[in-house]
């Protein structure tokens, strides 16, 4: 049988460490959202690196902008935007204050508060799609831009906050390139994974949006 994940929250400490080695690290931590109608909890499966001015994948490439402020803040606080004109997707900010780089969580098993979940993601079929890719995730938690600035390590109040979890084994973590990501920044291997899990969402090159006007 094996043993219950680890419910001490993480220390602010986590976070302040350079991005590449936080995000592997985040694999199989246990997210909390605390909502109006319930908490919910995602065991994290898949994530992307995001190492600010010195990425140009990164929001924060070319400095600060009203919408990427939180990502130059403190680390330990989330950063969420809105994309497309449709969806949500939540970051973990790393690093000292000013760095601004970030850690996108892209895939997650809901291990608590799934009915609530399911709610929220009527097109899901199976437990597995609930998170299942950035937008799914914030949408089953009900992430949008009212969170950006949360402060992860703030305690039990917070309507964000990461537990211990389990951590996951460094030979059961896979990288390859960033899901989506065109330009300079396509061939970083700044994406990680659980080897096989089946909450992991699908590798997409990037593909240029064309414009219908």
């Amino acid at each position: 049988m094996s043993a219950r994940p680890d419910r001490t929250p993480l220390p602010r400490s986590f976070f302040d460490r350079p991005v590449r080695t936080v995000a592997p690290d985040l694999l199989g931590r246990t997210l909390v959202r605390r909502t109006a109608e319930g908490p919910l909890e995602l065991r994290i499966t898949e994530v992307e690196a995001y190492e600010g001015r010195a990425d140009p994948g990164s929001h924060a490439y070319r400095g600060p902008t009203a919408r990427n402020a939180s990502m130059f803040g403190p680390p330990g606080h989330a950063y969420v935007y809105f994309i497309y004109g449709m969806w949500f997707s939540l970051n973990l900010v790393c690093g000292p204050p000013g760095h601004a780089s970030g850690v996108l969580l892209r895939a997650g098993e809901i291990t608590a508060g799934a009915d609530l979940a399911a709610k929220r993601r009527l097109s899901a079929k199976y437990p597995r799609e609930l998170a299942k890719g950035p937008a799914r995730l914030a949408t089953a938690l009900d992430v949008d831009r009212s969170l950006d600035g949360t402060d992860l390590c703030a305690g039990p109040d917070s309507p964000l906050s990461l537990l211990t979890g389990t951590a996951t084994p460094a030979d059961l973590v896979s990288n390859g390139p960033r899901t989506g990501v065109g330009g300079a920044g396509a061939a970083h291997p700044y994406r990680y994974w659980i080897t096989d899990d089946p909450t992991v969402s699908p590798y997409r090159a990037h593909a240029p949006r064309r414009r219908t006007t």
